[in-house]
């Protein structure tokens, strides 16, 4: 489940230089970005058991404003559904022009190729962004309707096999290039409400059912490269006592939370 969307795609987005073209561009744009990081958080949660992961994707845009893409990471513990221990997010949309801001509105489906039944989930989202002079700013709604992948499944009285319930999450991004650097500053801040019960395969998306997640960092754009080195404080406000029913699923190897504050290290490339 990435980051919506993960630190590595916000240092591409805010951060990646463009590259000269000799033609005019056409009516339909081909974009992407690789990335290695030294843990994959998604809203807060390290995915990847705080280990490193790969991960790319690739966006096609019409001239219209419509786009569509995919983005892959690798998994490790905590949302891992056997299978190739892989996610595989879908996601199309259309970008409108709102006089000096644009909204954006569009789907994420989120994969788990040949993992666990009933984990695959779809998320509608929009968000309206902006930006003044250096500063770039977003604002995000995205809210899961009702699923099984989403349901309470776990050995609580409210459980059940087959329930389903929804997700929503709101966040806030914004980030400011510091003039004659290569430096662009960003944050972050995001907001889950969604169940608290472990779902039908041992997790959750929202794993405590409320709580907040939060970033701040710096992205390096490297001169004469497409690539940017980022940095970043993850966090969350989720207690130690909300972890305790869901553990050991909510730990890592050495019995550490995967909640907690870290420092997340980017080395991305963007095409």
């Amino acid at each position: 489940m990435k980051y919506q969307i993960a630190c590595a795609a916000l240092a591409l987005f805010f951060s990646a230089p463009a590259f000269a073209q000799e033609e005019p561009a056409g009516p339909v744009a081909v974009s992407g970005s690789v990335a290695l990081v030294s843990d994959y958080r998604f809203r807060g949660v390290s995915q990847t058991d705080k280990g490193m992961a790969v991960q790319g994707g690739v966006t096609v845009t019409h001239e219209s404003g419509a786009y569509a893409g995919t983005w892959a990471s690798n998994l490790s513990g905590w949302g891992t559904f056997g299978g190739s221990n892989m996610e595989l997010d879908l996601f199309a949309g259309y970008a409108i022009p709102l006089g000096g801001a644009t909204l954006d509105v569009g789907l994420t489906w989120y994969m788990y190729p040949s993992g666990a039944d009933e984990t695959d989930f779809a998320e509608p989202y929009v968000k309206l962004s902006s930006e003044l002079g250096p500063v770039k700013g977003l604002l995000g709604v995205a809210y899961a309707p009702k699923q099984q992948a989403l349901g309470n499944w776990s050995n609580t009285p409210e459980s059940r096999i087959g329930d389903k319930e929804d997700n929503l999450y709101i966040w806030g991004d914004v980030s400011g290039a510091v003039p004659n650097t290569p430096v662009t500053l960003k944050a972050h801040l995001g907001w889950s409400n969604g169940n608290p019960g472990l779902g039908p395969n041992g997790t959750s998306i929202a794993p405590t059912g409320k709580y907040l997640d939060w970033l701040v960092g710096a992205d390096v754009a490297i001169p004469g490269t497409p690539l940017t080195l980022g940095l970043a404080y993850v966090d969350t406000d989720i207690a130690w006592v909300e972890e305790n029913y869901i553990r050991p699923n909510f730990s890592d190897a050495d019995g550490s939370s995967i909640a907690r504050s870290r420092v997340v290290f980017s080395l991305s490339a963007a095409f």
